[in-house]
């Protein structure tokens, strides 16, 4: 199972790359995500089922700004391990900064069906629908919560409080009057987001 986090406990003998391996990969991208991305890359050529492998290839792609590989190899991660918590909510997130927010929510579905309402994971979702729909207060409700819940993923919280933050100047001018006087798309508060972080 992998259900919230990148999935340890899983060896070679599956087809997949061990432990020790995927630590001293990860210990590589946080020292370097150039030589992170050769080492992902060169791993998967050794086990190309690896989910865990295909959803770091797609978060080290997004922070390159490569976004079309990013979104095949998160698709690719959550097609090989569809209960894979983690790579299902950024395939999600990513769709969302994408503009694709149909696309988002159906990827969410599972998420949202298996998890307790108040798994930080869960809440984040909540907020993020609430976000594509314009609901700024639900928005920042929601993800203040999963923030608060959320022992798991510190870069994760760093994201969504950019966006509360965002949520709360739009809010501080009302709802009604940030849409009329001045249209914020969810897509452009969380680029903006992106962009600034």
């Amino acid at each position: 199972m992998m259900r919230a986090g990148i999935g340890a406990g899983m060896g070679a003998g599956d087809g997949l790359c061990d432990d020790e391996g995927l630590a001293r990969l990860v210990a590589t991208i946080g020292a370097d995500a150039v030589a992170g991305l050769a080492e992902v890359e060169r791993l998967l050529v050794a086990y190309p089922d690896d989910a865990r492998l295909h959803f770091l290839k797609g978060s080290l792609l997004v922070g390159a700004k490569r976004f079309v590989g990013a979104h095949l190899a998160l698709s690719r991660a959550v097609e090989l391990a569809p209960d894979f918590d983690l790579a299902r909510f950024q395939l999600g997130f990513f769709e969302l900064t994408s503009g694709e927010a149909a696309a988002a929510v159906r990827t969410w579905a599972p998420l949202e069906q298996s998890l307790a309402e108040d798994h930080w994971m869960r809440l984040f979702v909540t907020g993020l629908r609430a976000l594509a729909e314009d609901r700024y207060a639900a928005c920042r409700e929601a993800l203040t919560a999963g923030i608060a819940a959320n022992r798991d993923n510190a870069p994760l919280n760093a994201d969504m409080a950019l966006i509360v933050a965002e949520c709360e100047k739009l809010d501080g001018a009302g709802e009604g009057a940030a849409a009329a006087d001045d249209p914020v798309s969810a897509t452009s508060l969380l680029l903006g987001s992106a962009r600034r972080h």
